[in-house]
């Protein structure tokens, strides 16, 4: 994993299994506030809502109601940050509008204890000591204090690790990165050099197309379009080893012919994917179908 600047931001880069590096931009504390503040405008909204239906209906003594008031912040926010999180991929309404989401810090799939813990965490350290200091009735000037002075202790962390982690996203090793803009180019489809109109050298069933998602095909994007690499280039070979073995493609891919492979392989990928689209299934990444299954359990 190595962190460099480009462009005047901060980036993260991962080299997964298939060997082609993976680099995210690490969203600005900017754009993390607003998102935030999207975040607690929806859950409000949500918790007026269950608020006012809770006093109007009266189905519930008093003493469960004021109770009921007390925990209803908790109630709403915990379900609303982690299934979010899970079903889309590690954004919440607020990071989607604001183009940002949650990775794992070591490029893998985040994972629903990820999820979790960095939102359990974010009770602990934004929303429970706000809720304390709301209170100010109730605490002594030193509790008052103590709460103020771990509010800015939180606030002081993101600004001090390269990363911008919060307490929250060390504990539970996640970052926020600038979402990755998913367009597929028609340009690159078009120059590849064997056209549509002639015989493919290579035939991709549905079982080898149905092993990546969009995100991979961008990837691939990425190397096809840069021009230093040639078919004898070892990081074409790498690429080529790690898609047949993945897609457990049986033909030979003939030396000198990787980067042939790797336009045709590319245009029945695209192909596949924007067919599924056609029909409402578009595949994300390698792991979407496992990602929906899991966020349908927790659901």
């Amino acid at each position: 994993m190595n962190r460099t600047d480009k462009d005047g931001k901060r980036v993260e880069q991962f080299i997964p299994p298939e060997g082609v590096p993976i680099t995210f931009a690490i969203a600005s504390l900017g754009t993390r506030f607003g998102a935030q503040f999207l975040d607690i405008v929806f859950t409000t909204i949500i918790i007026f809502i269950c608020a006012t239906a809770i006093i109007f209906t009266g189905v519930l003594p008093m003493t469960a109601e004021a109770m009921l008031m007390v925990l209803l912040g908790f109630l709403v926010q915990i379900p609303y940050y982690i299934l979010s999180e899970l079903i889309w991929n590690g954004r919440t309404l607020g990071k989607r509008i604001t183009g940002i989401r949650v990775i794992n810090v070591d490029g893998r799939r985040l994972t629903p204890h990820q999820v979790t813990a960095r939102n359990l965490m974010k009770q602990v350290e934004i929303f429970a000591p706000m809720g304390l200091l709301a209170s100010i009735d109730t605490q002594s000037a030193w509790e008052n204090g103590l709460t103020s002075l771990w509010l800015l202790a939180v606030v002081v962390v993101p600004f001090t690790n390269r990363r911008r982690q919060r307490l929250g996203d060390i504990i539970a090793g996640t970052l926020v990165v600038d979402t990755p803009r998913s367009v597929l180019l028609s340009d690159l489809a078009l120059s590849a050099p064997a056209a549509a109109s002639t015989q493919a050298e290579y035939e991709f069933l549905a079982e080898h197309l149905d092993v990546y998602g969009k995100y991979e095909l961008q990837t691939l994007e990425d190397v096809l379009r840069d021009s230093t690499k040639t078919s004898n280039h070892k990081e074409i070979e790498q690429i080529v080893r790690t898609i047949t073995r993945k897609i457990r493609y049986e033909d030979t891919v003939k030396p000198g012919r990787e980067l042939h492979f790797l336009n045709e392989f590319y245009r029945a990928q695209r192909e596949h994917l924007e067919s599924l689209k056609l029909f409402g299934t578009l595949r994300e990444n390698k792991y979407h179908e496992h990602s929906r299954t899991e966020a349908k359990k927790l659901v």
